[in-house]
């Protein structure tokens, strides 16, 4: 007789600790850069770069991270699915509310020294993930929330919202990349520490993309 073959099944749970050690990496690496390198952070310094400097701290930390955090909520709390969601929603609005705010930095900081809006590619994206996260949010909330939406509409509304939010997710690394590449480019970093800082913060923002993709793939262990 054949032996019986085991069936392996790969878990959530080694993924998002994974992604939990990259979400500590990343807010150091973005801090160290922004404080150390890069002169700090401040809404009313008269050192303009100080504001500009909330933008990416806003957009990695505030909007990527903590996005990244709200979508593995259904994989690393283990709770009731209500509670889950309620995690979900909430550490989504804190995303979207810092990318508001992170938003509001770069806009001020072009406004005061007179350079244009949304003229590059990362700008682009930038702003069409922001709209798009917003709507996202915004439709979830009456759909799932709203007492009188009807429950067939919610399942049929599920697979498309998991879908539309890992896009939307993805797109949020894209723009978290392209603007390190942008500033990366700018500011005229070459072989030094702080080249290295800022590409190693863009690798590790990848891989937490990666990883949170994976989360939503695997299935948890509890």
């Amino acid at each position: 007789m054949a032996p019986k073959r085991r069936s392996y099944q790969a878990s959530a749970t080694p993924i998002t600790v994974f992604a939990h050690l990259l979400f500590i990496a990343v807010t150091i690496l973005v801090l160290v850069w922004l404080i150390k390198f890069r002169e700090g952070l401040s809404f009313t310094s008269d050192n303009k770069l100080k504001l500009f400097n909330l933008h990416p701290m806003f957009m990695i930390i505030g909007f990527v991270l903590i996005s990244g955090q709200a979508i593995m909520a259904y994989k690393t709390i283990p709770a009731t699915r209500t509670r889950q969601k309620i995690v979900h929603m909430i550490l989504n609005l804190i995303a979207l509310l810092a990318g508001i705010v992170g938003l509001y930095a770069v806009f001020q900081f072009h406004h005061d020294l007179g350079i244009p809006d949304v003229y590059t590619l990362h700008s682009w994206f930038g702003i069409t993930t922001i709209s798009l996260f917003t709507l996202q949010w915004l439709f979830a909330f009456f759909t799932f929330w709203f007492p009188a939406t009807y429950s067939a509409r919610r399942v049929n509304f599920y697979p498309w919202h998991v879908l539309v939010g890992m896009v939307i997710f993805f797109m949020a690394i894209l723009s978290a990349v392209t603007g390190l590449t942008e500033k990366f480019t700018f500011i005229g970093l070459k072989r030094e520490q702080e080249a290295l800082i800022v590409n190693f913060t863009g690798l590790l923002v990848f891989l937490f993309g990666v990883s949170v993709g994976f989360t939503v793939l695997l299935p948890t262990s509890y």
